[in-house]
């Protein structure tokens, strides 16, 4: 009897291999550019380990299994005392013990020089690349620096733990590092924390705390900014989950959150009940000195929006190179390179604004820099940050069918992205912000409108709308607070891009500079990606993608 056939419907052909081993500093030109270009070329070796780290296979198996482990609340131990603790899959503390070691949290603060805040920064993207939900507490821990500073005794305290890069995962005493967490939100304000109640009340060597706290983030941290109300007005405390003594702080943890995204950090609501607090900062003046960390943690998440687009271009870019449709590679496909291009061009405009924006944050940049980045931080995290997920969903789009699937990693960016237009400061509170600062800190329009204005200089169509934005700004002056919001973010868009295209026409390619001004400046422009004009350096975008 003659033996059956193999089954030949079983051999695999024109799939794409994984996306592993690579060196993805190396693999990003616009990283490594942005590094040399802001003052941190001190850095590349470090940032070559770290990009060799996190495109390595055991790293990318590690954030995804850090995302399908999910973590889990334990309110109680076996003996039944209340512990509310959170345990992580062994992959997140993994990524996170890395990303500490390597000064992705504090590197910049501590060692202070040219470019610090670059090499952090860049530091910081590379994890949050292959694994951004761990960038969260990393994060929250760079920005705590400048508000303990406002308080030197518990700054003394703490700092030299936050500055660690020692990372252990019980909370207890005697820890080499720590990381934070905040809780500012309360579920009938929101955005709107002058509307808390949760109220702080002087005791014996410190405040007791008492409230509800709709959102906290990192609940498994060693300590948290907290905003509370007192006889002075919002105060901010600094609330320790564990005591001098070793016990316990009072931190009732409710329910973790079931979030969209983000999903291998957990956010919780928390209970305080007679919480032990320590106040930072001036009595009364809690929200101003909150605003110190939220300042820097809008930066960041300027920063892990880029890091996002960065894997969507470098998946997509690599299964195009990879896979044939109708006769040819898709890379070859006229339409297919108009879209990867265009992506591509989006991400080295992120890249590049969140790069020149972190040197602004470095302590040797004059005046005129530190007014730059007020303005200049908040256009960058309305706009960048809400460009995510539209980046997002038409880079999964190149992979077809697959990118819809949770065995590939752009499904599970697609969920991250929308996270950081809304974690900060939404949209519509971002935008208010800008035009906050356009009507009351000249001195930081001036300094963003002179970087537009130098580049216009080489560039048409970013002088025409420099144009129409000295015409809006000054008839901004003059009018109705509300007016002036029902327009703001056309007009917060509208610097975003300018500023966007005025450091990539500073310093960036000429290809993808010249692509960003054809593309997104000016009347002429599309609506989605894979509009972009003829007559572009496609085959220059494409060779950096």
């Amino acid at each position: 009897m003659a033996k059956p056939a193999p089954h030949s419907t079983h051999v695999v052909a024109n799939q794409v291999p994984d996306r592993v081993d690579v060196d993805e500093f190396a693999a990003s030109p616009a990283l490594v550019e942005g590094v040399a270009r802001f003052d941190a070329a001190w850095g590349v070796d470090e940032l070559s380990r770290i990009g060799r780290l996190v495109g390595g296979a055991a790293f990318q198996r590690d954030a995804e299994l850090a995302n399908v482990r999910e973590p889990q609340l334990r309110s109680f131990d076996r003996h039944g005392n209340r512990i509310d603790e959170v345990e992580y899959d062994e992959s997140y503390h993994r990524v996170i013990g890395a990303a500490v070691a390597h000064g992705a949290h504090t590197s910049a603060w501590a060692d202070p020089r040219p470019g610090a805040n670059v090499a952090r920064a860049a530091a910081f993207m590379l994890f949050a690349q292959v694994e951004p939900g761990h960038a969260c507490p990393v994060s929250m821990t760079h920005a705590v620096v400048p508000a303990l500073r406002q308080q030197p005794d518990l700054a003394k305290d703490w700092i030299p733990s936050v500055l660690s890069r020692e990372y252990e995962r019980r909370l207890g005493p005697g820890k080499a590092g720590a990381l934070f967490g905040m809780a500012m939100t309360e579920k009938q304000g929101g955005s709107d924390v002058r509307a808390n109640t949760t109220r702080a009340v002087p005791a014996d060597g410190g405040w007791l705390i008492t409230g509800h706290k709709w959102f906290c983030s990192a609940p498994m941290s060693d300590a948290f900014l907290v905003l509370a109300r007192t006889d002075a007005g919002m105060g901010c405390f600094l609330v320790p989950r564990v005591l001098g003594d070793g016990g316990r702080n009072p931190f009732r943890i409710q329910r973790l959150k079931d979030k969209l995204g983000n999903r291998s950090n957990a956010s919780c609501e928390v209970e305080f009940d007679g919480t032990v607090g320590y106040p930072v900062g001036d009595p009364g003046r809690g929200v101003r000195t909150i605003i110190e960390m939220v300042a820097r943690t809008r930066l960041d998440c300027v920063l892990g929006t880029a890091a996002g687009m960065r894997q969507c271009v470098a998946e997509a870019a690599w299964h195009v190179r990879h896979r044939r449709a109708f006769g040819r590679a898709l890379v070859d496909q006229p339409l297919m390179r108009n879209v990867v291009a265009d992506l591509a061009i989006e991400s080295e405009a992120a890249t590049a604004l969140a790069l020149r924006l972190a040197r602004a944050h470095d302590e040797d940049v004059p005046d005129s820099e530190a007014a730059c980045r007020r303005l200049a931080t908040a256009v960058a995290k309305y706009w960048i940050c809400k460009r995510g997920p539209g980046h997002a969903v038409e880079a999964l789009e190149c992979l077809g069918g697959n990118g819809y699937t949770e065995e590939y990693p752009l499904a599970r960016r697609y969920r991250e992205q929308p996270v950081m237009a809304v974690w900060e400061g939404s949209g519509n509170v971002i935008a208010l912000d800008v035009v906050r600062a356009l009507t009351r800190q000249p001195d930081a329009v001036a300094a963003v409108r002179d970087e537009i204005a130098v580049a216009a200089e080489t560039s048409r169509p970013l002088s025409a709308l420099l144009r129409s934005l000295d015409a809006r700004l000054v008839r901004a002056l003059g009018r109705d607070l509300d007016d002036l919001a029902f327009e703001a973010r056309r007009l917060t868009e509208d610097l975003a891009v300018a500023l966007q295209a005025a450091v990539l026409l500073a310093g960036a390619s000429s290809a993808v500079a010249d692509a960003f001004c054809a593309s997104r400046l000016g009347e002429d422009r599309g609506a989605l990606y894979g509009a972009l004009p003829g007559g572009l350096d496609v085959d220059g975008v494409l060779a950096r993608a």
